[in-house]
């Protein structure tokens, strides 16, 4: 493969981990479209749809399993939420990716964009002040977490994103968790979720094998260094780079899916 098609790769994983570890999220609100739209833009063989959700599946999986080693002795992953969100993520997203295959490409498309649109949408939502409420005193409605947890892992199964993006606003939004936990556990919960996506997108076959070798590599790289860089920024702007993040990804997304209509 040409050197530059490698870099190409490379920097765009690199990109999606780092803000993976920063701010929490799998990696896939970035390389999802970035996968789908830059090669192309750079007159590289385009990946499909379903290529692009399989390849971001498995930088997922190693891109927060780099940031919760971060953040394993910070105290704030809250084990308890873990356990509970990440069982029923992990069931979800493995249907979410097994069912996929039967999926066309602009239907994989639409549910990102659904699922961007969501995210979008509850990141302006005005938040409780917690950040300041001890670790040990944050509880959470485990019955709404499992059935939040299951409906966004088969959303995220789907398009290989593992559904670290929708994760964060509602772990801020609905279940009131403060924004330094929230970023450490829903990597943690994120890494459970993309185990199951990532085997169902194995077992039908939609992994690109070279471009997520490259994808592995920009990951164990970059979301160490993004995870101790979330560390150090105040949570207000950790929100608002996430907040932009998922809006721009958004209108994008549908901005093409109306255009080829």
């Amino acid at each position: 493969m040409d050197i530059t098609w490698v870099f190409t790769i490379f920097l765009i994983g690199f990109v999606g981990s780092f803000v993976s570890g920063m701010l929490g999220i799998g990696g896939a609100i970035i390389n999802f479209p970035m996968l789908l739209y830059v090669p192309s833009l750079l007159g590289f063989v385009a990946f499909s749809a379903h290529e692009v959700s399989g390849i971001s599946a498995i930088q997922v999986l190693f891109a927060s399993f780099a940031g919760v080693w971060v953040y394993r002795k910070g105290g704030y992953l809250n084990k308890t939420l873990i356990i509970y969100m990440g069982s029923a993520i992990l069931i979800g997203s493995f249907v979410g990716s097994f069912g996929s295959k039967f999926l066309s490409e602009s239907g994989i498309n639409i549910v990102y964009g659904i699922l961007a649109l969501i995210a979008a949408v509850m990141m302006f939502i005005p938040k409780k002040q917690i950040d300041d409420k001890p670790m040990e005193e944050v509880t959470f409605r485990k019955p709404l977490a499992i059935i939040l947890a299951w409906i966004v892992g088969i959303g995220s199964g789907i398009v290989g994103a593992a559904g670290g993006f929708l994760l964060v606003p509602i772990m801020l939004v609905v279940l009131g968790i403060p924004t330094r936990m929230t970023i450490a556990t829903s990597l943690a919960v994120t890494f459970l979720s993309s185990i199951g996506g990532t085997i169902g997108k194995l077992i039908t076959g939609q992994v690109e094998y070279y471009p997520a070798s490259i994808l592995i590599v920009a990951s164990l790289l970059a979301a160490p260094l993004g995870a101790r860089a979330g560390e150090k920024l105040n949570t207000k702007v950790l929100q608002v780079i996430l907040a932009v993040l998922i809006v721009a990804t958004a209108i994008k997304i549908w901005a093409d899916i109306i255009g080829g209509v």
